[in-house]
């Protein structure tokens, strides 16, 4: 048994200790602080020097939104709310905020500003900046008032007289062009992988805009193919060797431009579309008329009937059966859809039955026969766009 002393001497010394292990567990909870904050500062200001952009303080933003007004968003999307904004100048602008709880991140954010700001084309929507600070991830675009593509193609009351076929064929055209340049006049060839109705802006003249470079991926010179296990875009408008195997190219594009060409003329979404008298999808049904010599009977009802308008209608329905064909060889080139639309007469090859025709066809489309946008690396995770 310890005397009292000795007990006395045992308790300094645990209090002692006490205090040199709670002096350097506190020391070094600080000296971690410093080092964290020291490299998210690093991690910005990298972020920041890889970036060939102007770059908006995040007060100015908030300002122009009226600090991210909901009376100033004008849609969402998977990479988060757009808002509408005005800078001192006046310039109006569309202002993308990456949402915590967005499907797409960083990653998705650095690819945009890479590559958008390097491209330079009348039918790509023009990247302003960004903001960078702290955690907020923001992207600055040139304001674009007749939002997107899919907000008069699916909405008949405003087909008819916004969007005569005289106009939509321009856009369609239009559309075509930013392609090409996309994957093979621009420096950088690029894949978009993301083609959609929601994915076309509209500026003041109902001229058409791609937009969204979050999924897009760059090809160098040489190569023709990639592969991935990260599987991103959005069903009703994904290739089957995409979609099923996780390949990718050019023709990946080409099969997506088909389904929105397609969708134009019809008025008509692939994903939705339901005919009571067979389970095909909107390709299948437009393959199933063409055989029947039908083809016409695809095109909407709201655009006038004349034999100069059934032609390049006519046209249209032909080039997108053959950009919507299984295999990506038996689908042309973006190129040659171009000289096709703009030459009657240039189409000289017949479409084969396409790929994804029917409503039900695969263990991936039925994964995902409710929801649009998938992600999936041997599983799916779903998020719902809508236009901005």
């Amino acid at each position: 048994i310890l005397d009292a002393s000795k007990k006395k001497g045992l308790t300094k010394i645990i209090l002692v200790v006490s205090n040199a292990l709670g002096v350097s567990v506190f020391g070094s909870l600080i000296i971690w602080s410093r080092i964290w904050k020291s490299r998210t500062r690093t991690k910005g200001k990298s972020e920041e020097e890889d970036i060939e952009l102007p770059l908006f303080d995040f007060t100015t933003i908030a300002t122009t939104t009226n600090n991210f007004s909901p009376s100033n968003m004008i849609g969402a999307g998977g990479f988060g709310p757009v808002y509408k904004g005005n800078l001192s100048t006046g310039q109006e602008i569309a202002v993308k905020r990456l949402s915590k709880n967005s499907g797409q991140g960083p990653q998705e954010f650095k690819n945009e500003i890479r590559l958008i700001a390097k491209l330079q084309h009348r039918n790509l929507v023009t990247l302003l900046g960004c903001c960078i600070q702290g955690e907020e991830r923001i992207l600055i675009y040139e304001y674009m008032p007749n939002k997107s593509l899919d907000h008069f193609i699916f909405d008949h009351s405003k087909r008819g007289t916004i969007l005569p076929w005289e106009k939509t064929f321009d856009i369609v055209k239009g559309i075509a062009r930013g392609l090409i340049y996309l994957h093979r006049d621009s420096k950088l060839h690029i894949i978009h992988r993301d083609l959609k109705a929601s994915n076309i802006l509209l500026d003041n003249n109902l001229n058409p805009k791609i937009s969204d470079f979050g999924l897009a991926r760059m090809f160098e010179d040489d190569e023709k193919e990639d592969r991935t296990r990260r599987v991103v875009g959005t069903y009703g408008y994904m290739s089957p060797e995409y979609a099923i195997d996780g390949k990718f190219s050019i023709k990946s594009d080409v099969f997506s431009f088909g389904v929105l060409l397609l969708e134009i003329v019809s008025g008509k979404k692939n994903r939705r579309f339901h005919h009571p008298d067979h389970h095909h999808n909107l390709l299948g049904h437009a393959w199933l008329l063409w055989k029947e010599d039908r083809a016409l009977d695809v095109m909407d009802a709201c655009f006038k009937e004349d034999l100069y308008v059934e032609s390049q209608v006519l046209r249209c329905i032909h080039i997108g059966l053959l950009c919507v064909q299984k295999f990506p060889l038996d689908r042309p080139t973006m190129s040659s859809v171009v000289f096709m639309l703009e030459n009657e007469g240039a189409i000289s090859t017949q479409p084969k039955q396409p790929g994804f025709f029917l409503e039900r066809c695969s263990s991936v489309e039925c994964s995902t026969s409710r929801n649009e946008e998938f992600h999936t690396e041997n599983m799916i995770t779903i998020s719902v766009p809508s236009g901005r």
